[in-house]
């Protein structure tokens, strides 16, 4: 609204005061912009698109506003600042209001930090999962099991989860896969997916590609599953904050909502990973598990290897193209990527009941070479509308050795940073592919790795990053 518009002045409206506006059937919470141009004339409100759509409105339309009342959850907010203990109850009214609408990003971030820093014990952790699970909507899909699996993270690169996917669903067990896009990283595996297929779905055509092929690969913001994850992972994102809590709680109600019974849950542990020790992997383990088995899921924690970036592509599309070459059994497929999604498949083979454990990973292997993952990958993404070969950026750069020795270190943060300053994950062609793994006898002028972007100033960009950090790889 203007600035000297009569309600503004009335009603002392200032910038980015939280108000209700309504017509005759709906009404949202929105934050204000005051402008003091004639954009606007003085009894005339403009809305956002979003606004707009949510109100259903017209040009010319009358709208109501209003102070916005007191938001009763936040008093749980400001009890969780100074460490109080929350209840289910607390954190349903919490979440509800959230997914409402009701809660500005300030109100947001106020909740995300307060539950950070190891502040939420095992049944905060507990109730707030279960507080997000019945905030959307729970798929039933009538079986009694269905798996999942989901990575915490901090491994660029490790884009195993298409992979498991295609071999548990070639094997027949069914597979939901809801994935979330970037919050930190160069790629989501919904990122990855979307060069190759469609992965904005409803929840209906989820339940028909499921129904049809075994399984999906899906972006899980438009299914409604769990949507205040949705909304709190754009403020972590803006934060750069991952809690263990709130992670637990990302992670298993996305799972139960999407109707799953049994998940594996990938820690990779290393120096420079998003878990750095064993301890603190072992901690997220238990945790893990035990608010699974307080929502309804049989989990299963599987501590990997962290130590450096999974595949040679760090990038949506770089990363499509390893997971093509894996299926595809290609004489250069990397190696750690297939074998990495061999055993979580395997894991959730055998989860299921349906082997003998230690043959889970031989059956997955059986599935890979033989093609049939293959053709179950091809049939999932032309059931969700497409499928599309990855095409690679038409800027690059290769980085190569400036001496001699061993390849000691790769920090796993740094490059990923570097491929995000590139364009990944927004430019889906941009990021890094990978030449050389830890522990490589290096010559000098080897290529260690190729920078691709979609413009030249962002090459120079990432360029600039990389040769102000030598410590990206170190050889010695």
């Amino acid at each position: 609204m203007r600035e000297d518009c009569h309600v503004c002045i009335s009603e002392g409206f200032e910038a980015l005061t939280r108000i209700r506006i309504s017509n005759a059937n709906t009404s949202i919470v929105a934050s204000l912009n005051v402008l003091n141009s004639d954009i606007l004339l003085p009894n005339e409100i403009g809305l956002s698109d979003a606004a707009a759509k949510k109100l259903n409105v017209s040009p010319n339309d009358t709208l109501y506003v209003s102070h916005l009342e007191p938001i009763e959850s936040l008093s749980h907010v400001r009890a969780k600042i100074y460490n109080q203990k929350l209840n289910y109850t607390a954190f349903n009214e919490i979440i509800t209001d959230i997914v409402e609408g009701d809660y500005s990003n300030i109100h947001l971030s106020a909740f995300i930090t307060a539950c950070a820093g190891d502040r939420m014990d095992i049944d905060e952790i507990s109730d707030l999962t279960k507080a997000m699970i019945a905030s959307g909507k729970q798929l039933n899909w009538n079986k009694d099991i269905v798996v999942d699996k989901h990575c915490i993270g901090g491994l660029p690169g490790n884009r195993t989860t298409p992979l498991v996917v295609a071999i548990v669903a070639a094997y027949g067990l069914t597979m939901p896969k809801t994935s979330s896009r970037a919050i930190t990283s160069p790629a989501g595996t919904a990122d990855t997916m979307e060069v190759l297929t469609n992965v904005t779905l409803s929840s209906e055509e989820i339940k028909t590609v499921v129904e049809k092929e075994g399984g999906c690969f899906v972006w899980g913001g438009t299914a409604q599953l769990s949507p205040a994850d949705d909304v709190l992972i754009k403020i972590e994102k803006a934060l750069d904050i991952d809690s263990e809590g709130q992670l637990i709680a990302s992670v298993l109600s996305k799972k139960a909502a999407a109707g799953s019974t049994h998940v594996v849950i990938d820690i990779p542990v290393g120096e420079t990973a998003k878990i750095r020790s064993s301890v603190m992997a072992e901690k997220l383990k238990n945790h893990m598990e035990t608010v699974g088995n307080s929502v309804g899921l049989n989990v299963k924690v599987v501590i990997t290897d962290g130590t450096q970036p999974v595949g040679r592509g760090i990038g949506p599309t770089l990363e499509a193209i390893d997971i093509l070459k894996v299926l595809q059994n290609e004489a250069d497929a990397p190696i750690d990527l297939m074998e990495r999604a061999l055993l979580l498949a395997g894991e959730l083979i055998e989860l299921s009941g349906k082997v003998e454990k230690g043959k889970g990973t031989e059956t997955a292997k059986e599935l890979l070479t033989s093609g049939q993952a293959y053709e179950k990958f091809l049939a999932i993404c032309k059931a969700q509308g497409r499928f599309s070969k990855p095409v690679l950026a038409p800027y690059k750069i290769e980085i190569r050795a400036e001496k001699s020795g061993s390849l000691k270190r790769i920090d796993n943060r740094k490059i990923a940073k570097l491929a995000k300053l590139s364009g990944a994950p927004q430019s889906k062609s941009a990021g890094i592919l990978l030449n050389v793994h830890l522990n490589d006898k290096i010559e000098k002028d080897d290529l260690l790795f190729t920078l691709f972007a979609e413009s030249q100033g962002e090459l120079n960009y990432a360029l600039e990053y990389k040769n102000s950090h030598n410590d990206i790889i170190t050889i010695k």
